[in-house]
């Protein structure tokens, strides 16, 4: 499956201001209510786990997907291990609005996702946001994990632990790029409805949502 994109920007200047409740949380070092914590779940291709990304660990695995030209034509992050490094590093040393993972799959990386709050992104200037809406990015760095199922199985998997271990989130959200028809059709196969349509300053995306009230239904 084609990845969908990275944030709009990293964290900074043009992100959301924090509301009260997320002062608290920043207080308390985590506004995605401690990924890490979240454990692994279950799937049909096997036990999956979203693991925070350590760059001393994981640069050069991340580099190499970013490379792919299948990722790169999305992610736009080919080149040195630098470029990469730059992107992730941007997250790790922000306010934890936003948590690059590896997906990894019966004990083996696999994938890269981004957690990010929506709400405090730039996305949320396109579209109307609700407060606690989950972000995600996600690319499949193996060839041989693609067009087989398995990041619509993941995908599923990833908004279950959101909605799981996220109780003030009710929806899980996402901007593949239209033209990414692979990635939007994993979406919709993982649960996701297309919302609309949005113009961002990058790209024209399928805004895709996946509701806590449906997510036993879709």
């Amino acid at each position: 499956m084609s990845p969908t994109r990275p944030p709009v920007d990293p964290p900074g200047d043009d992100t959301l201001d924090l509301r009260v409740d997320d002062l608290v949380a920043l207080l308390d070092g985590d506004l995605l209510d401690s990924v890490a914590a979240w454990g692994p779940a279950e799937t049909s291709v096997g036990s999956f786990q979203l693991v925070p990304v350590r760059l001393e660990r994981d640069l050069p695995l991340v580099a190499r997907w970013m490379n792919d030209p299948a990722v790169a034509a999305f992610w736009e992050l080919a080149g040195p291990d630098t470029v990469t490094a730059d992107h992730v590093r941007a997250q790790l040393e922000g306010d934890g609005r936003s948590v690059p993972c590896l997906g990894v799959l019966d004990g083996t990386p696999m994938s890269y996702f981004e957690i990010y709050r929506a709400d405090l992104d730039p996305l949320a200037r396109y579209y109307p946001a609700r407060p606690h809406d989950t972000g995600i990015h996600l690319l499949i760095g193996g060839v041989t994990d693609r067009g087989r199922g398995v990041g619509t199985t993941l995908l599923r998997a990833v908004a279950d632990l959101v909605l799981d271990h996220r109780p003030r989130c009710t929806r899980v959200v996402a901007e593949p790029d239209i033209l990414n028809t692979p990635s939007v059709s994993a979406f919709l196969s993982g649960g996701f409805r297309y919302a609309a349509e949005v113009d961002l300053p990058d790209k024209r995306a399928a805004l895709m949502i996946r509701d806590r009230a449906l997510r036993h239904v879709l």
